[in-house]
């Protein structure tokens, strides 16, 4: 183990991404994820395009139908050493 290094992070994901990853790798598109949630597909497009806010509220609402925690949603790349230098 004491050749163990922790991998770099190379790529940022922001918010919009994460929604748009989960939902691919699910296998959902849009127009099914807003029949789930309720949510306009425009807004859930603009939403992945980071041209809307996803809120609270939405993202337990996409979370819930994502089946992932709304965290993962709105923020990803959270690491834990960022709370060190809260």
């Amino acid at each position: 183990m004491k050749d163990y290094r922790k991998a770099k992070k190379t790529v940022d994901v922001s918010v919009g991404e994460s929604v748009r990853i989960i939902r691919e790798l699910q296998e959902i598109s849009q127009n099914e994820l807003s029949k789930l949630t309720g949510i306009p597909q425009s807004t859930i497009s603009g939403i992945e395009n980071d041209r809307i806010q996803i809120g609270v509220e939405r993202a337990k609402v996409l979370a819930r139908a994502l089946k992932c925690h709304p965290a993962v949603l709105v923020f990803p790349g959270w690491e834990i050493k960022d709370l060190k230098a809260a």
